[in-house]
């Protein structure tokens, strides 16, 4: 990458060293805070059983704007390193690049990405305050996402800038989707099922992506684990059967729920 394409100086300044060395000796908490999501989503839902709803039309609308510039960004940087990544190197070179966790343009965005699944765990707080239906796709996928970004930035293995750059892009749009949503802009059906589709290619993409990985993974530049590849299969396999389940009961099921089907968190 040439010096032009750095157009944030704390972008250089990022020590990612230091990030490397603490997920190194805490990616593990990844646990503990998943498991601490989880009971706060039942005791939550069970304080809120009894009392009427919060509104909070508000704090929603800037929680989800926060994050919708948040991903447009890291969007536009990964998708830049990316991008030259494949017409400088081949797309090969993209898939098994692990520059992407170190390099100048790029290595913010990877580990702002790791951490950043972490507070987006805030999104279910949204869904018990307002007791709108918590079904088992958005907590699941929430949990499953929080521990294999950490464990993957840990190793830094081949693939993740196409993971990295791929959720950015889904969750650009869905963002800013829930923050129109929460302004109370009509936004037409065909967006929400266009977001639906795209999770769902972004899943077939990263089933992709890992084979290829799999498949080039004894080139001495493409770094991985069967571990790594094994669970990351697992993981985005059951995302596609889920989301591709969630497609047909709120968009070809006509028996559905209506609206309230399209306010479950996506991937």
């Amino acid at each position: 990458m040439n010096e032009s394409l750095h157009a944030f100086d704390f972008e250089r300044q990022f020590d990612h060293r230091v990030a490397f060395e603490w997920f190194q000796h805490n990616w593990g908490t990844a646990f503990a805070l998943s498991a601490a999501y989880v009971a706060v989503i039942f005791i939550g839902r069970a304080f809120m059983k009894e009392r009427q709803k919060l509104d909070l039309r508000t704090p929603l609308m800037l929680w989800s704007l926060s994050l919708a510039i948040f991903s447009i960004m890291g969007a536009m940087r990964t998708g830049w390193y990316l991008f030259n990544k494949v017409t400088s190197h081949g797309f090969k070179e993209s898939v098994c690049d692990t520059e992407f966790f170190s390099a100048p343009v790029s290595k913010f965005w990877a580990f702002a990405f790791t951490l950043s699944k972490a507070p987006e765990l805030g999104d279910t707080v949204f869904i018990v305050l307002r007791k709108q239906r918590l079904i088992f796709l958005h907590w699941y996928h929430h949990v499953t996402v929080l521990l294999y970004s950490w464990y993957s930035y840990r190793d830094r293995v081949a693939g993740g800038g196409w993971f990295m750059t791929m959720n950015y892009c889904v969750h650009a749009l869905m963002y800013s989707y829930y923050t129109a949503k929460a302004a109370g802009v009509r936004v037409p059906r065909p967006f929400a099922m266009l977001i639906t589709l795209l999770q769902i290619t972004q899943m077939i993409g990263g089933l992709s992506v890992l084979g290829l990985v799999y498949r080039w993974k004894h080139d001495v530049h493409c770094i991985s684990t069967v571990h790594n590849i094994g669970f990351g299969s697992v993981m985005y396999l059951s995302y596609l059967l889920l989301f591709s389940i969630f497609f047909y009961q709120s968009y070809l099921n006509r028996s559905g729920d209506g609206d309230d089907r399209k306010r479950v968190k996506r991937e």
